[in-house]
């Protein structure tokens, strides 16, 4: 039986109240776990550090589920009428008209009704398809997004020491002072002397500190005149549980590299989120909104966030969706649009021979991916479900692979393909591809830096508990920036669940040269001594990959890092390159200032 209310009648508004209640249950538990980053940072507790991010991802699924069956039980929610879901709206609407995540509300909004709707309703009338709240200048009223500081009296320094100070770490530092020397003179250097000071100098930070593995991060901007400085100054702890100043960013673009999607999410404790990305997007102004969200833990608003950008990017070109390039993969089925730099995956309805693993595996290999420490050597996917595409917008190559490697992955309705489950990342070119083109341009500068970069990919994977599996070239990506990046994920394992060994001696000469193998392999044995068979098959690059990495074709290098793993040692992984650490800069802190 379909419900009839008024504008304002009860079950209109008592629906509108459940949903806003289990947005808000979200978000407090949300800051619950962001602000208890600051203790584990404090008790050096790592370990908990990856536990808090693991858990973290799984409460906004957890409070949808929870607000969907709530409507489910006590309003019938499948037999709501069209006229009673437009008053929810409208109402709910009222409830963000003085909120702090009026976005995030938005969002979580659509999520609940999503899982009730029929994909046929989503549009304006029932979900939020623009923001109809505006996040300007929101302010907080226990925390302020950040805070000012004048440095007339203190100086440079004296108000650099106040802004560490202010964020009231309960752990000494080993030698503050001398750090903020440190910074000053870095500071100076970068900006070749120091510029006149103007009547509008200050310096603003964020008012939380971003906590991600054993680091937290100052960030901030000083303001001189026209001019904007932005900053970020890591904070890290040694042994003995002391704090010191690791370094200061001053360009943009490393700053911009903290927040890559191939790295770990940020802990950090905000009342108004789109304050902090408001913020960060004047200091990072060509990193989209939803790469700073997804970053801050919020990937729901960042997986919107991104979607609004695809379809309004669709809705302004006419290039349509192509094969990627590179060798097509067993398990994935990859595409791309020229103009638009990310690449979109779906799982193939039948992998090849050499794969024994089904669909759930494959999406319990990209969950895993998301609940790790990236540490910048793995790319982070978006995860659609239901996704509308305009049919016309797609090759008729794409078509045909569809209809051949996926054809229950995706129908066709009206003018509109919809692929039913779908991952997103960043677009990058392959490695194998970077390879052969840096050989045939016998570019051999280019090429030792990334075959450099790759045995690096690996190892630090291996560190953070990650073994790649396929290890083939094809495999990994070449950032614009010239990192390699892993992004085939169905064959990971944890470390810990690899059995790496040594191959046996063979019995005799004979079997030794038969090419047949003569000793038993169980489904996670690994022999390091194979990979340089199956991967350096180039004289040049396997030259290379000797002269950098050659303790990895060895079983003692993955048993040593398996060890280290097991007894809870967790590695230290810099964002920022080793030299600008301040302990291994070359400054002559007793120059004239």
């Amino acid at each position: 039986m379909k419900i009839s209310v008024g504008l304002y009648g009860t079950n209109a508004h008592q629906i509108a109240l459940a949903m806003i209640q289990g947005f808000n249950k979200h978000y407090t538990l949300f800051r619950q776990t962001s602000r208890e980053a600051k203790t584990r940072f404090e008790q050096a507790d790592w370990l908990g550090v990856h536990k808090a991010v693991k858990e973290r991802i799984r409460f906004y699924d957890d409070r949808v589920d929870e607000c969907v069956e709530r409507l489910r039980n006590q309003f019938d929610a499948a037999s709501i009428d069209d006229t009673t879901w437009q008053q929810v709206k409208l109402l709910y609407i009222g409830l963000l008209l003085n909120h702090k995540q009026p976005e995030l509300a938005e969002t979580f909004f659509n999520s609940v009704t999503t899982k009730i709707l029929h994909r046929n309703y989503f549009h304006n009338d029932f979900i939020f398809v623009r923001p109809s709240i505006s996040t300007e200048n929101i302010e907080g009223d226990d925390t302020q997004t950040y805070r000012s500081y004048y440095a007339k009296e203190d100086g440079l320094r004296g108000t650099v020491l106040k802004i560490v100070k202010d964020f009231d770490w309960h752990r000494p530092f080993v030698d503050l002072e001398h750090d903020v020397e440190h910074v000053y003179h870095a500071v100076r250097q970068f900006l070749n002397g120091m510029p006149p000071r103007e009547v509008n100098f200050q310096i603003q930070v964020l008012g939380s500190a971003f906590y991600r593995n054993k680091a937290a991060y100052i960030i901030g901007k000083a303001i001189n005149g026209a001019t904007e400085y932005p900053f970020t100054i890591p904070v890290l702890q040694n042994e003995a549980g002391q704090l010191y100043l690791d370094t200061i960013l001053l360009d943009a673009w490393r700053i911009g590299l903290l927040f890559s999607l191939s790295r770990a999410y940020f802990m950090v404790d905000m009342e108004v989120p789109s304050g902090y990305v408001q913020f960060l997007r004047s200091i990072l102004p060509a990193k989209p909104r939803s790469e700073l969200y997804i970053m801050l833990g919020l990937g729901k608003q960042g997986k919107t966030m991104f979607f609004r950008d695809l379809i309004y990017h669709l809705h302004h070109s006419e290039d349509k969706f192509i094969m990627a390039p590179g060798i097509r993969g067993l398990v994935m089925l990859v595409f791309t649009l020229p103009s638009y730099p990310y690449v979109f995956k779906l799982i193939k309805d039948v992998f090849g021979s050499s794969k024994e693993m089904d669909r759930a595996t494959v999406k319990k290999k990209f969950m895993m991916v998301k609940q790790v420490d990236r540490v910048g050597r793995m790319a982070d996917t978006l995860e659609f479900s239901n996704v509308m595409f305009p049919l016309k917008r797609f090759n008729d190559e794409v078509l045909a692979e569809l209809q051949q490697l996926a054809p229950s992955c995706f129908e066709v309705d009206g003018d509109q393909l919809i692929i039913k489950h779908l991952y997103i990342e960043r677009r990058m070119e392959p490695l194998n591809i970077h390879l052969d083109r840096m050989e045939r341009a016998n570019n051999v500068e280019r090429l030792e830096h990334v075959i450099r970069e790759y045995g690096s990919a690996i190892r630090e994977m291996a560190q953070a508990n990650i073994f790649p599996g396929d290890m083939l070239w094809k495999n990994f990506g070449v950032t614009r920036f010239g990192r390699v990046v892993f992004y085939d994920y169905d064959e990971i394992e944890y470390m810990t669940d690899i059995k790496f060994r040594q191959i046996p001696p063979a019995p005799d000469f004979e079997t030794e040269m038969s090419g047949e193998v003569w000793y038993a392999v169980a489904r996670n044995d690994v022999f390091p001594e194979e990979f340089a068979t199956f991967l350096l098959t180039s004289p040049q690059v396997r030259k290379i990959f000797i002269k950098y990495h050659k303790d990895l074709l060895s079983p003692r290098f993955w048993l040593e890092a398996q060890e280290k793993i097991r007894s809870g040692y967790v590695e230290d992984f810099f964002p920022y390159p080793q030299e600008l650490r301040f302990i291994n800069r070359q400054t002559d802190l007793t120059e004239e200032q």
